[in-house]
């Protein structure tokens, strides 16, 4: 799995969710139900994560939704 956004907004996980879902892109958001857990305050970004041969892909759509400086370095 390769992560490709990290965030505590809510807002733009949800966003990239929906294109990358959208587009029949698997996904996993990591971390989703920590907010549960400390209270609602936002210390724990979610991950949002894609299998490896999904990537390139995901990539491509998230930059073409204007989402390139959220994405994290490629390893």
């Amino acid at each position: 799995m390769k992560e490709l956004i990290r965030s505590n907004d809510i807002v733009l996980i949800g966003f990239a969710r929906s294109l990358l879902e959208e587009a029949g892109v698997p996904l996993f958001v990591a971390d989703e139900h920590m907010s549960a857990l400390e209270g609602s305050i936002g210390v724990f970004g979610q991950r949002l994560l894609v299998p490896d041969d999904h990537a390139p892909q995901a990539r491509r759509i998230l930059i073409d939704a204007g989402l390139s400086a959220e994405l994290r370095d490629e390893p």
